[in-house]
Protein backbone atom coordinates (compact mmCIF):
# COMPACT_ATOMS: atom_id res chain seq x y z
CA UNK A 1 0.00 0.00 0.00
CA UNK A 2 1.04 3.31 -0.62
CA UNK A 3 0.94 6.16 1.56
CA UNK A 4 0.33 9.99 0.35
CA UNK A 5 0.24 13.09 2.36
CA UNK A 6 1.04 16.76 3.87
CA UNK A 7 4.14 19.06 6.23
CA UNK A 8 6.96 21.06 6.93
CA UNK A 9 10.56 20.74 7.29
CA UNK A 10 11.76 18.49 9.54
CA UNK A 11 15.07 17.92 11.19
CA UNK A 12 16.72 13.88 9.89
CA UNK A 13 14.78 11.25 11.86
CA UNK A 14 18.18 9.29 12.54
CA UNK A 15 21.90 10.91 13.67
CA UNK A 16 23.54 9.12 11.07
CA UNK A 17 25.08 11.50 8.17
CA UNK A 18 24.48 10.34 4.43
CA UNK A 19 25.42 12.68 1.62
CA UNK A 20 22.56 14.18 -0.28
CA UNK A 21 22.78 13.05 -3.30
CA UNK A 22 22.53 9.18 -1.67
CA UNK A 23 19.16 9.83 -0.38
CA UNK A 24 16.16 8.06 -2.10
CA UNK A 25 12.42 9.17 -1.71
CA UNK A 26 10.76 5.79 -0.15
CA UNK A 27 6.94 6.91 0.76
CA UNK A 28 5.35 10.40 0.29
CA UNK A 29 2.04 11.50 1.38
CA UNK A 30 -0.37 14.46 1.75
CA UNK A 31 -0.37 13.27 5.71
CA UNK A 32 2.48 13.51 8.17
CA UNK A 33 1.09 10.85 10.22
CA UNK A 34 1.46 8.25 7.61
CA UNK A 35 5.05 9.06 7.04
CA UNK A 36 5.86 9.25 10.72
CA UNK A 37 4.20 5.58 11.03
CA UNK A 38 6.58 4.55 8.73
CA UNK A 39 9.56 6.50 10.11
CA UNK A 40 8.85 4.35 13.42
CA UNK A 41 9.02 1.80 11.52
CA UNK A 42 12.22 2.33 10.07
CA UNK A 43 13.01 3.70 13.29
CA UNK A 44 12.30 0.19 15.08
CA UNK A 45 14.57 -1.55 12.80
CA UNK A 46 17.57 0.80 13.20
CA UNK A 47 17.50 1.63 9.22
CA UNK A 48 18.85 5.14 8.76
CA UNK A 49 16.17 7.60 7.54
CA UNK A 50 14.76 11.26 7.56
CA UNK A 51 11.41 13.24 6.67
CA UNK A 52 11.58 15.90 4.46
CA UNK A 53 8.35 18.67 3.04
CA UNK A 54 9.09 18.92 -0.30
CA UNK A 55 6.76 20.00 -3.24
CA UNK A 56 3.90 19.87 -1.26
CA UNK A 57 3.98 16.50 0.17
CA UNK A 58 5.65 14.90 3.02
CA UNK A 59 8.67 12.47 1.83
CA UNK A 60 10.71 9.78 3.85
CA UNK A 61 13.98 9.28 2.48
CA UNK A 62 16.40 6.06 2.65
CA UNK A 63 20.24 5.77 1.99
CA UNK A 64 20.61 4.40 -1.60
CA UNK A 65 22.37 1.22 0.41
CA UNK A 66 19.00 0.69 2.81
CA UNK A 67 16.42 1.06 0.17
CA UNK A 68 15.86 -2.25 -0.45
CA UNK A 69 16.01 -3.41 3.55
CA UNK A 70 13.75 -0.59 4.23
CA UNK A 71 11.26 -1.35 1.48
CA UNK A 72 10.88 -4.89 2.86
CA UNK A 73 10.23 -3.93 6.01
CA UNK A 74 7.29 -1.67 5.44
CA UNK A 75 5.72 -3.79 2.92
CA UNK A 76 5.96 -6.79 5.49
CA UNK A 77 4.38 -4.34 8.28
CA UNK A 78 1.88 -2.78 6.12
CA UNK A 79 0.75 -6.82 5.20
CA UNK A 80 0.42 -7.45 8.98
CA UNK A 81 -1.99 -3.97 9.67
CA UNK A 82 -3.85 -4.10 6.34
CA UNK A 83 -7.48 -3.12 6.67
CA UNK A 84 -9.73 -4.12 4.22
CA UNK A 85 -11.10 -0.35 4.23
CA UNK A 86 -7.98 1.25 4.51
CA UNK A 87 -7.25 4.58 6.49
CA UNK A 88 -10.05 7.31 6.71
CA UNK A 89 -9.47 9.84 3.66
CA UNK A 90 -7.20 12.67 4.85
CA UNK A 91 -8.74 15.97 3.83
CA UNK A 92 -6.48 18.86 4.17
CA UNK A 93 -7.62 21.94 6.75
CA UNK A 94 -6.34 25.40 5.81
CA UNK A 95 -8.12 27.25 9.36
CA UNK A 96 -10.73 26.78 11.94
CA UNK A 97 -12.87 28.43 9.45
CA UNK A 98 -14.16 31.24 12.25
CA UNK A 99 -12.15 33.91 10.38
CA UNK A 100 -14.83 34.08 7.01
CA UNK A 101 -17.80 33.56 9.59
CA UNK A 102 -16.96 36.43 11.61
CA UNK A 103 -16.58 38.90 8.73
CA UNK A 104 -20.27 37.02 7.38
CA UNK A 105 -21.73 38.35 10.87
CA UNK A 106 -20.24 41.48 10.85
CA UNK A 107 -21.57 42.77 7.43
CA UNK A 108 -25.15 41.25 7.97
CA UNK A 109 -25.44 42.97 11.71
CA UNK A 110 -24.12 45.95 10.00
CA UNK A 111 -26.27 46.46 7.49
CA UNK A 112 -29.52 46.89 10.15
CA UNK A 113 -27.55 50.07 11.35
CA UNK A 114 -26.52 51.48 7.96
CA UNK A 115 -30.35 50.93 6.58
CA UNK A 116 -31.98 52.86 10.09
CA UNK A 117 -29.36 55.49 9.89
CA UNK A 118 -30.35 56.05 6.23
CA UNK A 119 -26.67 56.07 5.40
CA UNK A 120 -25.74 57.84 2.53
CA UNK A 121 -29.53 58.87 1.70
CA UNK A 122 -30.17 55.39 0.28
CA UNK A 123 -33.52 53.53 0.72
CA UNK A 124 -30.98 49.69 1.37
CA UNK A 125 -33.92 47.91 0.95
CA UNK A 126 -35.64 49.49 -1.35
CA UNK A 127 -32.39 49.24 -3.60
CA UNK A 128 -30.95 46.08 -2.26
CA UNK A 129 -33.81 43.31 -2.02
CA UNK A 130 -33.95 41.01 -4.42
CA UNK A 131 -36.82 42.03 -7.02
CA UNK A 132 -37.46 39.08 -9.63
CA UNK A 133 -38.59 41.67 -12.49
CA UNK A 134 -35.43 43.81 -12.03
CA UNK A 135 -33.20 41.14 -11.95
CA UNK A 136 -34.50 40.29 -14.86
CA UNK A 137 -34.36 43.58 -16.48
CA UNK A 138 -30.64 43.54 -15.85
CA UNK A 139 -29.60 44.22 -12.22
CA UNK A 140 -27.95 41.65 -11.36
CA UNK A 141 -26.48 43.41 -8.27
CA UNK A 142 -29.60 42.77 -6.35
CA UNK A 143 -28.61 38.69 -6.32
CA UNK A 144 -25.63 39.69 -4.03
CA UNK A 145 -27.32 42.71 -1.81
CA UNK A 146 -30.17 40.58 -1.17
CA UNK A 147 -28.35 38.23 0.56
CA UNK A 148 -27.14 41.31 3.29
CA UNK A 149 -30.92 42.12 4.23
CA UNK A 150 -33.12 40.42 6.40
CA UNK A 151 -36.47 40.69 7.34
CA UNK A 152 -36.65 41.28 11.38
CA UNK A 153 -34.51 39.86 13.82
CA UNK A 154 -35.41 36.40 14.13
CA UNK A 155 -34.72 36.25 10.98
CA UNK A 156 -31.19 37.57 11.04
CA UNK A 157 -30.23 35.37 14.01
CA UNK A 158 -31.08 32.27 12.69
CA UNK A 159 -29.13 32.92 9.31
CA UNK A 160 -26.21 33.78 11.47
CA UNK A 161 -26.30 30.94 13.47
CA UNK A 162 -27.24 28.84 9.93
CA UNK A 163 -24.49 30.71 8.19
CA UNK A 164 -21.39 30.77 10.53
CA UNK A 165 -22.21 26.40 10.97
CA UNK A 166 -22.29 25.67 7.12
CA UNK A 167 -19.30 29.01 6.95
CA UNK A 168 -17.22 27.08 9.36
CA UNK A 169 -16.78 24.03 7.35
CA UNK A 170 -16.43 25.68 4.14
CA UNK A 171 -13.35 27.82 5.53
CA UNK A 172 -12.30 25.11 6.93
CA UNK A 173 -11.95 22.68 3.84
CA UNK A 174 -11.31 25.28 1.06
CA UNK A 175 -9.76 28.12 3.67
CA UNK A 176 -11.91 31.24 4.45
CA UNK A 177 -11.29 33.20 1.84
CA UNK A 178 -11.51 30.96 -0.88
CA UNK A 179 -14.68 29.53 0.46
CA UNK A 180 -16.53 32.50 1.27
CA UNK A 181 -15.79 33.88 -2.42
CA UNK A 182 -17.73 30.71 -3.44
CA UNK A 183 -20.36 31.17 -1.45
CA UNK A 184 -21.26 34.50 -2.08
CA UNK A 185 -21.15 33.50 -5.79
CA UNK A 186 -23.09 30.33 -4.99
CA UNK A 187 -25.90 32.30 -3.19
CA UNK A 188 -25.90 35.29 -5.61
CA UNK A 189 -26.40 32.20 -8.92
CA UNK A 190 -28.79 31.24 -6.51
CA UNK A 191 -30.78 34.31 -6.38
CA UNK A 192 -29.97 34.62 -10.26
CA UNK A 193 -31.49 31.52 -11.05
CA UNK A 194 -34.61 31.82 -8.32
CA UNK A 195 -35.51 35.47 -9.72
CA UNK A 196 -35.87 33.64 -13.36
CA UNK A 197 -38.03 31.22 -11.96
CA UNK A 198 -40.38 32.86 -9.69
CA UNK A 199 -42.65 35.85 -11.34
CA UNK A 200 -41.91 39.09 -11.88
CA UNK A 201 -43.56 40.58 -8.83
CA UNK A 202 -41.43 38.21 -6.70
CA UNK A 203 -39.71 39.98 -3.14
CA UNK A 204 -37.16 38.43 -1.17
CA UNK A 205 -34.19 39.23 1.41
CA UNK A 206 -32.01 37.27 3.29
CA UNK A 207 -28.80 35.33 3.44
CA UNK A 208 -30.69 31.67 3.62
CA UNK A 209 -29.53 31.35 0.09
CA UNK A 210 -25.99 31.91 0.72
CA UNK A 211 -26.04 29.58 3.63
CA UNK A 212 -27.14 26.72 1.42
CA UNK A 213 -25.12 27.23 -1.11
CA UNK A 214 -22.06 27.01 1.85
CA UNK A 215 -24.05 23.28 2.49
CA UNK A 216 -24.00 22.24 -1.01
CA UNK A 217 -20.09 23.80 -1.50
CA UNK A 218 -18.61 21.44 1.80
CA UNK A 219 -20.47 18.69 0.94
CA UNK A 220 -20.29 18.18 -3.06
CA UNK A 221 -15.62 19.36 -2.15
CA UNK A 222 -15.47 16.55 0.63
CA UNK A 223 -17.63 13.96 -1.67
CA UNK A 224 -15.32 14.38 -3.87
CA UNK A 225 -12.27 14.02 -2.21
CA UNK A 226 -13.13 11.02 -0.35
CA UNK A 227 -14.48 9.34 -3.88
CA UNK A 228 -10.49 9.93 -5.02
CA UNK A 229 -9.21 8.97 -0.96
CA UNK A 230 -11.88 6.63 0.04
CA UNK A 231 -12.78 2.51 -0.60
CA UNK A 232 -15.95 1.98 0.36
CA UNK A 233 -18.86 3.89 -1.34
CA UNK A 234 -20.54 4.66 1.59
CA UNK A 235 -17.87 6.79 2.74
CA UNK A 236 -17.63 8.19 -0.27
CA UNK A 237 -21.26 9.47 -0.28
CA UNK A 238 -21.48 10.51 3.45
CA UNK A 239 -20.56 14.23 3.22
CA UNK A 240 -23.35 14.96 0.31
CA UNK A 241 -25.94 12.50 1.93
CA UNK A 242 -25.45 14.50 5.21
CA UNK A 243 -25.52 17.68 3.41
CA UNK A 244 -28.67 16.76 1.88
CA UNK A 245 -30.47 15.58 4.72
CA UNK A 246 -29.36 19.22 6.09
CA UNK A 247 -31.29 20.84 3.23
CA UNK A 248 -34.35 18.61 3.77
CA UNK A 249 -34.52 18.94 7.61
CA UNK A 250 -33.77 22.88 7.57
CA UNK A 251 -34.21 24.46 3.54
CA UNK A 252 -38.26 23.41 3.59
CA UNK A 253 -40.88 24.34 5.88
CA UNK A 254 -42.46 27.76 7.30
CA UNK A 255 -45.32 30.19 5.46
CA UNK A 256 -42.08 32.84 4.66
CA UNK A 257 -39.44 30.56 3.86
CA UNK A 258 -37.88 31.06 0.01
CA UNK A 259 -37.35 27.16 -0.27
CA UNK A 260 -36.89 27.35 -4.02
CA UNK A 261 -34.02 29.89 -2.96
CA UNK A 262 -32.71 27.15 -0.72
CA UNK A 263 -32.57 24.38 -4.00
CA UNK A 264 -30.87 26.97 -6.23
CA UNK A 265 -28.50 28.07 -3.94
CA UNK A 266 -27.32 24.43 -2.57
CA UNK A 267 -27.63 23.65 -6.25
CA UNK A 268 -25.07 26.39 -7.06
CA UNK A 269 -23.18 25.28 -3.95
CA UNK A 270 -22.68 21.92 -5.20
CA UNK A 271 -21.58 22.87 -8.43
CA UNK A 272 -18.88 25.14 -6.93
CA UNK A 273 -17.72 22.29 -4.60
CA UNK A 274 -17.24 20.18 -7.63
CA UNK A 275 -15.23 22.75 -9.43
CA UNK A 276 -12.84 23.67 -6.33
CA UNK A 277 -12.57 19.96 -6.21
CA UNK A 278 -10.25 19.37 -8.85
CA UNK A 279 -8.15 22.33 -7.83
CA UNK A 280 -5.24 22.00 -5.51
CA UNK A 281 -5.87 24.68 -3.04
CA UNK A 282 -2.93 24.88 -0.96
CA UNK A 283 -1.30 26.67 -4.49
CA UNK A 284 -3.40 29.58 -3.24
CA UNK A 285 -1.18 29.98 -0.19
CA UNK A 286 -2.24 32.52 2.70
CA UNK A 287 -2.16 35.26 0.45
CA UNK A 288 -3.81 33.96 -2.12
CA UNK A 289 -6.99 33.15 0.43
CA UNK A 290 -6.42 36.97 1.60
CA UNK A 291 -6.79 38.29 -1.77
CA UNK A 292 -9.97 35.55 -2.91
CA UNK A 293 -11.41 36.82 0.72
CA UNK A 294 -11.04 40.65 0.09
CA UNK A 295 -12.47 40.58 -3.68
CA UNK A 296 -15.61 38.77 -1.84
CA UNK A 297 -15.80 41.87 -0.08
CA UNK A 298 -14.74 44.65 -2.87
CA UNK A 299 -17.96 42.46 -4.95
CA UNK A 300 -20.32 43.01 -2.09
CA UNK A 301 -19.11 46.83 -2.08
CA UNK A 302 -19.21 46.87 -5.75
CA UNK A 303 -22.77 45.47 -5.30
CA UNK A 304 -24.32 48.31 -2.70
CA UNK A 305 -22.49 51.00 -4.75
CA UNK A 306 -24.44 49.83 -7.95
CA UNK A 307 -27.68 49.29 -5.87
CA UNK A 308 -27.20 52.80 -4.35
CA UNK A 309 -26.65 55.01 -6.87
CA UNK A 310 -29.40 53.93 -9.43
CA UNK A 311 -32.26 55.76 -9.71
Amino acid sequence: MRWRFPFASDPPMSDQRVPEGDWVVLRSALDRRVVTEAALVLAAMEIPHRTQWRDHVWTLLVPAHAVQRAEAELRSFEAENWRREGPAPMIHTFDRGWTGALVFLTIIWLLPNLEDWGTFGWNWRESGMMNAGLVQDGQWWRTFTALTLHADLGHIVGNSVFGAVFGVFAGRYLGSGFGWLLILLGGAAGNLANAFIQPAAFLSVGASTANFAALGLTGAFMWQRNRVEARSWKRNFAPLFAALALLAYTGVGGERTDALAHFTGFAAGVAAGLGASTFDIRRLGKSGQAIAGGLAVALLAYAWLRAGTVA
